[in-house]
């Protein structure tokens, strides 16, 4: 793909990611609360509007404090998501479905970092929405398995829960794995088993950073953000 075709997917994505913002800052709220639609300083009702859109500062219009995400976290990251993609070289139904995995990765990314959730109102679209657009890709005649995308999502969720149930893992994460499993065991079961692992070792590695620079946490880690990056980037790699 050539350059100015990567730097308008990238553009795209910048879209994308404004999009969600909104998203993103109603439900950056710790359970047992579902969402938010004030300003938390000034009380101002920052989400009234039909399709409310939020500054890419990252500050409510009428009191400018911050109230996040931060200033274009959202949207550098899904720009930077989109681009990589784009530069993959995919195209069609499944490209649509790397993709529709990006924009709602990234906005469950920086709601799992803010407050380690993972809410349904996004795992859920995430879910449907994959299998949607591989069925169309299963339609169109593209390379690759509906059949074992459908058993890949199953068998990654009864994994993953079977984890949940040691506490090493939310509910939240099970919920996003049908997503994951059906992007990845679309290509192969290879690809399946890679992009897991991915996940794993690149949160491993990003957690023992974080604990050599004091900044992990000690109760809960926020594993959605390296559940997406690995399966993105073995599917990537895969298409």
């Amino acid at each position: 793909m050539s350059a100015l075709s990567v730097a308008l997917t990238a553009a795209v994505g910048a879209l994308a990611g404004a999009a969600a913002r909104p998203v993103i800052f109603a439900r950056s709220v710790p359970a047992p609360v579902s969402a938010r639609s004030d300003c938390p300083h000034c009380g101002s009702g920052v989400l009234g509007g039909r399709l409310p859109v939020l500054p890419v500062s990252g500050r409510c219009p009428a009191c400018a404090q911050a109230i996040g995400p931060r200033a274009f976290t959202p949207e550098a990251a899904a720009a930077a998501v989109f681009a990589v993609i784009a530069a993959g070289g995919a195209s069609g139904w499944v490209a649509a479905a790397q993709y529709w995995v990006a924009a709602c990765g990234v906005a469950l990314a920086l709601i799992d970092v803010a407050v380690q959730r993972l809410p349904d109102v996004l795992t859920l679209p995430a879910c449907g929405g994959t299998l949607l657009l591989l069925t169309a890709a299963q339609l169109a005649g593209e390379p690759g398995s509906l059949g074992r995308a459908a058993t890949a999502a199953a068998v990654l969720t009864a994994v993953f829960l079977l984890i949940a149930f040691t506490g090493a893992m939310g509910l939240g994460d099970v919920k996003l794995a049908p997503a994951l499993g059906a992007l990845l065991g679309w290509s192969t079961w290879t690809a399946l088993f890679w992009g897991a692992a991915a996940g794993f070792v690149i949160g491993a590695v990003f957690e023992v950073a974080r604990m050599a620079v004091g900044r992990a946490r000690r109760t809960h880690v926020s594993f959605g953000p390296y559940m997406v990056i690995g399966a993105l980037a073995v599917s990537i790699t895969a298409a």
